[in-house]
């Protein structure tokens, strides 16, 4: 080999070697990682991804929400599932460009491997983070309207415009692609795909006996929601070890038992609500043509991150973060509904109390025990808890943009807020308190586990 070529060999290997030696010093004081894989991370040839704002993880969460408010079919299961894997999917396009993190590769279930950047090539995060988002998005969403995949479009080239003549531009749009692209294929095989095509089965028989759930719109309307939702892959292999709660009473129509006494609480709530007890059930409904209770946890992060005007890689842990909590706890408190199959109160008051009784809201198609909304709230508190602190005060501003009632609400701690939304099923006549406060304490076993993921080197 020629001299010219030998040259700028020997200096890579010396440069190379230089790395790899601060990499064992460092390491020896307990400060880095000394594996290849730190080593082979790209030279520090790209701008980090806390130094770009925010912006663009925002504005694809909140497009998201619309998508799942004005699209087909996304129920809160299949609602929590997209945001779960969108989360991931922005993470992972911009965690090379986080020093202090690491990928979650090897960590969720069957999740091996993931595309990585070109060592010492640059790349802008933030125009990977657009790419990644447009891409899982597009494909989550699969039965998005031609208006729908025009806004996807419209809001990725206006995302990526100021960004167009930056360094490693293409490179960094294939490799956003190629993460997404890959998380696509692992989301394929949980068992929850297109969900959105069939959430009320006509196959699903429920079981006959006291206590259990029946109906309670007739019609199609009425089938039970996602039966088997509860046997989806969980994301966290932690989650999926959790055991389902106890049932805390049995069937009993007996005055003075523990169930009649759960069943007589909520009718009597029913008929002295407050005006803020009103207020409060309206607010954390989230059903129908809303953006879901998932949703609303989204919602809510992204008022976290606003007020903290944080960076993108900020946002992209707590997307992260947030969505797989709300996955998880979907599946596991759907698990536990069709596990046990227990009857809603508007069932029971009416045959022990009152034959003429409405819930304060329409009562949804599914098993009372446990609370979705008191799961995945806990779940979502939990996370944002030991990310940025229990005691954070925070405003949530998700609704103010439906008028009178929906005021922006203030929050002292992560906490409050979720015994708010829970406490919120009972306000509305459609969740017995036992079934709140034992959703509660498993969306925090959730949180806890998804917290418990190595997130940071």
């Amino acid at each position: 080999m020629s001299t010219p070529l030998l040259l700028p060999l020997a200096r890579a290997a010396a440069f190379t070697a230089r790395r790899v030696g601060i990499r064992l010093l460092l390491a020896a004081a307990g400060l880095v990682s000394a594996c290849s894989h730190d080593v082979d991370q790209p030279a520090p040839t790209s701008a980090a991804t806390d130094s770009f704002t925010a912006d663009v993880a925002i504005k694809w969460a909140d497009l998201e929400l619309r998508l799942i408010k004005n699209g087909s079919g996304f129920s809160p299961p299949v609602a929590a599932r997209a945001l779960g894997y969108a989360g991931v999917a922005l993470y992972e396009a911009v965690v090379p460009g986080m020093p202090a993190h690491q990928s979650l590769a090897g960590q969720l279930t069957n999740l091996n491997a993931l595309p990585q950047p070109e060592a010492s090539q640059p790349y802008n995060w933030s125009v990977a983070a657009n790419a990644a988002e447009a891409r899982i998005v597009k494909s989550l969403f699969g039965n998005a309207t031609a208006a729908q995949h025009a806004s996807i479009d419209s809001l990725e080239t206006a995302l990526n415009q100021p960004f167009r003549t930056a360094a490693g531009f293409d490179r960094s749009v294939e490799f956003g692609q190629q993460v997404a692209q890959a998380v696509f294929e692992w989301s394929r095989t949980d068992g929850g795909h297109e969900g959105y095509r069939a959430n009320q089965p006509t196959s699903y028989v429920p079981p006959v006996g006291a206590g259990l759930w029946v109906p309670t719109t007739p019609g199609p309307a009425g089938l039970a929601l996602q039966p088997n939702w509860g046997n989806n892959r969980r994301f966290v292999p932690a989650n999926a070890a959790l055991p389902i709660p106890a049932l805390p009473y049995v069937y009993s129509t007996q005055p003075g038992s523990p169930y009649y006494a759960q069943v007589l609480e909520v009718y009597t709530t029913s008929r002295s609500l407050t005006a803020g007890q009103r207020v409060i059930a309206a607010y954390w409904a989230d059903a129908g043509k809303t953006i879901t209770p998932p949703g609303h946890m989204v919602g809510i992060t992204s008022a976290v991150l606003r007020g903290r005007n944080a960076s993108l890689a900020t946002a992209a842990e707590a997307y992260a973060r947030v969505g797989i909590a709300v996955a998880d706890a979907f599946i596991g408190c759907w698990k536990c509904k069709y596990a046990f199959n227990w009857q809603r109160p508007v069932t029971a008051i009416r045959a022990m109390i009152d034959p003429t009784w409405q819930p304060n809201l329409a009562t949804p198609p599914f098993p009372e025990f446990v609370s979705g909304h008191a799961s995945q709230s806990a779940a979502t508190a939990q996370v944002l808890a030991d990310m940025f602190g229990a005691q954070t005060p925070f405003v949530d501003n998700t609704h103010q943009a439906r008028g009178p009632g929906f005021e922006p609400r203030a929050f002292a701690s992560f906490a409050a807020f979720a015994d708010e939304a829970a406490i919120s099923r009972l306000y509305s006549g459609i969740h017995f308190r036992s079934g709140n406060e034992v959703g509660l304490v498993e969306g925090q076993k959730v949180g806890r586990n998804v917290s418990a993921l190595r997130f940071h080197r």
